[in-house]
């Protein structure tokens, strides 16, 4: 993903449609950072949720699974059921679905009641992230595609920066209930800006048929980059879905302590996200996405000696949020490059397997926090990792290979097939 000053740059050209095309995608991309917040700042209120329900870290980050299981499953059905709508329609539902789920949220007497609501919200976060992908590509010439998309998704990077810290340091000095109410404003801001900048009616074409939503899946090519991002995104949050728990010899339980940490990972990954952006440009995705997970290993082996110490933590998750944020645009580039004509398809269904690696990391924590204890968390998470460099280097192989008839060219003239040597 980058940084969506630097992609603007590019969508403001020469005719009066980028220039407002600039602002929808800036609407899109905070539409992105609020549904995205929720997902990211759960990870921060375990503690506060396992306080209120009497219930272990490891039930509550239940929650995380459940929000990301429902988004993950939810988002190519209803992208196919809601293929005909006006898109600007469909972005205001999913936002309201979102606000009523959250809502709920907030005034949840029970954690059953509190899973419940938050399964709803991820309806609509699920419905919100494919239209605005779907959106954003069609609002920009098609050779700018793929940057205005990229643009969207750096919504999520913005949300583990912004609004995961700021979260955690209301519910430390509000309560849990306060966060939500936070997450519930944002979706207000949104409902507001959403009509303000998306056209009413803009042509949008999208796969109608869930079959054709998931095609990306019978490509072995994108079913093994598809693989790198599921497992590789696995291991990068089995230790941050339970951060509290990890860094906690280091915060002391402190809301505060433990929200500079979250702000220290996302200003880090937004730092990390653009580099590895610019390094995939250069050497191409495959050695990007590989040394990325090669320096998450070893972050994930190392992390256990800097528990203990508050400095010693923050330097870790430095040393843990670089690679685990170079990873993400270096495979959306792969993806990408094997079919650019069909990016939105292959990001929005890029954008389904992440959640479901963050309901992975949800259910494989709390086994793992039960099994070995939450100091041996990253560890465990290293060895996942290293299943993940095995499927990208399988990915680059397969990517060698030619699919089919001559593929179409990249947006700068270069042939996918050549492209994807570096892939």
């Amino acid at each position: 993903m980058e940084p969506i000053g630097t992609v603007l740059e590019v969508l403001v050209a020469d005719d009066g449609r980028t220039r407002h095309a600039r602002w929808s995608v800036l609407a899109l991309g905070l539409g992105v950072f609020a549904v995205g917040t929720d997902e990211f700042v759960l990870a921060g209120m375990l503690p506060l949720l396992g306080d209120t329900f009497d219930i272990s870290i490891a039930a509550a980050g239940q929650v995380v699974t459940a929000f990301a299981l429902v988004c993950a499953l939810l988002a190519p059905v209803l992208g196919t059921l809601t293929a005909r709508w006006p898109r600007r329609r469909i972005l205001l539902l999913a936002l309201g679905v979102y606000l009523a789920g959250n809502a709920a949220t907030a005034l949840a007497p029970s954690f059953p009641a509190l899973v419940a609501a938050q399964m709803v919200a991820a309806v609509g976060a699920g419905l919100f992230v494919p239209a605005a992908s779907v959106t954003a590509a069609a609002l920009v010439p098609a050779e700018r595609r793929g940057r205005a998309i990229a643009a969207v998704m750096t919504g999520f990077t913005a949300a583990t920066a912004l609004g995961a810290p700021i979260g955690t340091v209301l519910g430390g000095t509000l309560g849990w209930r306060a966060t939500v109410w936070f997450l519930a404003a944002l979706a207000v801001l949104g409902i507001g800006t959403v009509p303000a900048v998306i056209p009413k009616r803009i042509t949008a074409p999208a796969p109608e048929g869930l079959g054709e939503r998931l095609r990306p899946l019978r490509d072995p090519r994108a079913l093994a980059l598809m693989g790198t991002t599921l497992v590789g995104f696995t291991a990068v949050y089995i230790p941050y879905t339970y951060i509290s728990a990890v860094f906690e010899p280091a915060t002391g339980g402190d809301a505060d302590r433990l929200a500079l940490l979250l702000f220290v990972f996302g200003l880090v990954g937004t730092v990390a996200n653009y580099a590895g952006g610019t390094l995939a440009d250069r050497l191409g995705g495959r050695a990007v996405a590989s040394g990325a997970i090669v320096l998450l290993v070893a972050a994930l082996l190392v992390m256990p000696l800097t528990t203990d110490s508050f400095a010693a933590a923050t330097v870790m998750v430095v040393a843990y949020g670089i690679p685990a944020w170079a990873l993400t645009t270096p495979q959306q580039h792969r993806l990408i490059a094997l079919d650019p004509a069909s990016a939105s398809v292959y990001v929005s269904l890029n954008a389904a397997i992440l959640y479901l690696a963050i309901s992975l990391s949800g259910m494989a924590g709390a086994v793992g926090i039960g099994w070995l204890g939450a100091d041996r968390l990253a560890p465990a998470a290293a060895v996942v990792a290293l299943l993940a460099l095995g499927l990208s280097e399988l990915a680059h192989r397969l990517a060698r290979r030619p699919a089919g008839p001559p593929a179409e060219t990249l947006a700068g003239g270069t042939p996918v097939d050549h492209a994807m040597d570096k892939r």
